[in-house]
């Protein structure tokens, strides 16, 4: 067994019933399970769930034994999924299937390094754990190859090789080429396959605010055990040493030891609030660095500012000289990492907290000096980025005294806020599909980003029946909010819809799986439309290139001043069922006609009827935005809505303006108990927003497969 190996066994345990840790014969043996930082052990949730509901609940504890033959109590702090009804958990436990346990007594406990990054994978393995398969209740090891998904999108990791028995459920799955932890073992599955459980499912702790906070506390602590292990023991015995020695580039850039270093100042800040600040500074440091329009090619989910870290390290460009007597390339994984990290401490400071003072001031200083040996471009963007806006800039010293040399030191500042990104990192499209397999619609929801690249995320192709399109679409969105937000700038909601589902209550969704605590000030559980911009835009615009008029009307949207016109003609004045209903043919000559800055309104439904006809017209002849109410016909108010609509427009001046009005009026309605009675014309208001620009439209129609129209049959 190698010294990394053997390394990681001291941080296995075995977790059994109350009163089992010193019974070696097995009889009230469960499982396996590791420490991840003192105190705190990662397992399988379907380990401790052997102990029933009061163990996943809390309530219970049992018996944790670490290498030492050393017992301490155990209580189960998390638990995902947790079951339905946990005294009946299930045969089969859905991933993540993990579980935090909080161990009294452990705080000089070994612990293991857990990955910053996505797994990457193939990687070759090694797999630690307790049996009793095989007689006496023992450690086991087992050696491999991982393959498959990192988690992000639910899956498990794949196993290969001489995959551990029965009981190493719970156990470390460590990356041996890269000296970190990467899954947990599952179970295993026919011959020499076996699966596990991605660290990286460890990120949907961070879905809501108490899971984020406690990540936060496990992180710091992990980081602080790693710095503080190798300050007392060098290389010879901690994680960083192991790494350092597994290192295949040369001894200098980005190494193990600045990375515990660093790791440990990041995990003392404030943390992100969502995987889209973490992403953003990626992004940046990378464009910066690589000097060329940079797109990710798959889209990450990092809850901790290490991980941004982990997602640079592709551009390390360092190396032996090609040719004898050519200088070694630039490191530029070290340039992105002290990018990024400055990056990271100028949007900490913007937040103003007091306890991110003190560790700021340190990482600004720690950055300084590690960034000396970097081109001098790079060093001095780097102190821009920190110092850049202070107001106690290092003093002008003067000249030295002639016949004298004069070494100054330049006076360390603190990190300055400097200037916010005025801007969300991404908005979110959500597709929807006409119907294809008879009453299911399709859907898939994107990224969309400023620069116009589109980054799919998460799709169904058979579909769903339109009463679960709620349902289905709940957590998708969410992960795509998380996304896209950058502190406080929100990603907009663009959802691209059959024209039959435009009355669809999209702006009253709510994110908050059934069951969650129903608090509609909660801005993590409020109708989408309270808190974010959320349009509607039409599908059938997708499958063909825009034409003139559509082109045309937006860019008059956007130059204003916005008036309104009748959806249809007899309604303001004559109500739904008024005689002299405008025909199709005539909505559309007298929409064609109107200015390009002029706003179709109507005050009912769109999506059927003489509602839906008029729709059709208005779109036929390129608007771009419309107005309407998803409430049904039979209200006497009709006249209320288009007068209340045209002084809305008029106020607003351009489209643009029109989302913080209609966001306001779906706060002042959306009040359960007490609606504000001056705006309740405006229950229901929807906004067809469409442009045909973004995200760009495909230059040629999209067809079913088979022949296509005028084609060879």
């Amino acid at each position: 067994m190698s010294a990394l190996d053997g390394t990681a066994r001291r941080a296995v345990v075995r977790i059994s019933a109350p009163g089992g840790g010193y019974d070696r014969s097995g009889a009230r043996f469960w499982g396996s399970g590791f420490f991840i930082a003192p105190g705190w052990v990662l397992t399988c949730a379907h380990v401790v769930g052997i102990g029933g509901g009061d163990v996943l609940r809390g309530d219970t504890a049992f018996d944790v034994t670490d290498w030492r033959d050393r017992t301490t109590k155990g209580r189960v702090a998390l638990a995902l999924p947790l079951p339905d009804d946990p005294d009946l958990p299930p045969r089969r436990w859905p991933l993540p299937d993990l579980a935090l346990v909080e161990v009294a007594g452990a705080e000089d406990a070994e612990c293991l390094w857990l990955s910053d990054r996505s797994a990457v994978v193939p990687a070759p393995i090694t797999l630690h754990g307790w049996s009793q398969e095989m007689g006496e209740l023992a450690p086991r090891f087992g050696v491999g190859t991982a393959s498959g998904g990192d988690g992000s999108d639910g899956s498990a990791m794949l196993l290969r090789g001489e995959i551990p028995v029965a009981g190493c459920s719970g156990g470390p799955v460590v990356d041996t080429g890269r000296g970190a932890v990467i899954g947990l073992s599952k179970g295993r599955g026919q011959d020499t396959a076996g699966l596990a459980v991605p660290v990286t499912a460890l990120r949907r702790i961070a879905n809501d605010r108490p899971g984020r906070d406690r990540l936060h506390a496990i992180i710091r602590a992990h980081d602080r055990h790693h710095l503080r292990r190798y300050q007392t023991v060098g290389t010879g015995g901690s994680w960083t040493g192991l790494q350092q020695a597994l290192r295949a580039a040369p001894a200098d850039g980005f190494t193990p030891v600045l990375r515990t270093h660093l790791f440990a100042r990041l995990a003392e800040l404030t943390p992100p609030r969502t995987p889209g600040e973490v992403m953003l500074l990626v992004e940046e440091a990378k464009r910066r660095v690589i000097q060329a329009p940079y797109q990710p090619g798959v889209e990450h989910d990092p809850r901790a500012w290490r991980e941004g870290v982990g997602l640079l390290y592709d551009l390390r460009d360092g190396g032996p000289a090609k040719e004898p007597g050519q200088a070694p390339g630039r490191d530029l994984e070290l340039e992105a990492v002290l990018l990024y990290a400055s990056r990271v401490a100028a949007a900490v400071s913007r937040q103003q907290q007091p306890a991110d003072a003190e560790p700021l001031r340190e990482l600004g200083n720690w950055l300084t000096t590690h960034a000396e040996p970097l081109p001098d471009v790079i060093r001095e963007e780097i102190d821009q980025i920190l110092h850049g806006g202070a107001a106690d800039g290092p003093e002008d010293p003067g000249p030295a005294p002639q016949g004298k040399v004069e070494l100054r030191k330049t006076r360390r500042r603190d990190v300055a806020p400097g200037v916010p990104d005025e801007r969300a990192r991404a908005d979110v499209i959500v597709e929807v599909d006409p119907l294809l397999y008879g009453s299911r619609y399709p859907w898939r929801v994107k990224l969309l980003r400023e620069d116009g690249l589109i980054t799919p995320l998460c799709s169904d192709e058979e579909g769903v029946p339109r009463h679960r399109l709620h349902e289905a679409l709940r957590e998708p969105i969410a992960e795509a909010l998380r996304q896209g937000d950058v502190g406080e700038h929100l990603a907009a909601v663009h959802v691209v819809l059959p024209r039959e589902l435009f009355d669809e209550p999209l702006d009253s969704w709510r994110l908050s799986p059934p069951g969650a605590e129903d608090d509609g000030i909660d801005p993590h559980t409020m109708p989408l439309g309270h808190r974010r911009v959320v349009v509607v835009r039409d599908r059938r615009r997708r499958d063909f290139p825009a034409i003139p008029e559509w082109r045309r009307r937006w860019s008059g949207m956007a130059r204003g001043p916005l008036t309104a016109v009748p959806l249809r003609r007899e309604v303001p004045v004559k109500g739904h069922d008024g005689p002299g209903r405008e025909s199709r043919h005539a909505a559309y000559g007298r929409l064609s006609d109107v200015a390009d800055t002029a706003v179709p309104v109507f005050c009912g439904e769109v999506a059927t009827g003489a509602g839906a006809s008029a729709m059709q017209a208005a779109l036929a002849a390129g608007h771009a935005v419309v107005i309407w109410r998803r409430c049904a016909t039979g209200h006497t108010d009709c006249a209320e809505f288009h007068r209340q609509v045209s002084r809305l427009l008029c106020e607003a001046g351009t489209a643009e303006g029109l989302h913080r009005r209609i966001r306001n009026l779906r706060i002042r309605c959306g009040d359960p108990d007490a609606p504000d009675p001056e705006v309740l014309w405006a229950q229901s208001i929807a906004l067809l927003f469409d442009s045909p620009d973004s995200p760009p439209l495909p230059d040629t129609p999209l067809h079913a497969p088979g022949a296509r129209p005028g084609g060879a049959p």
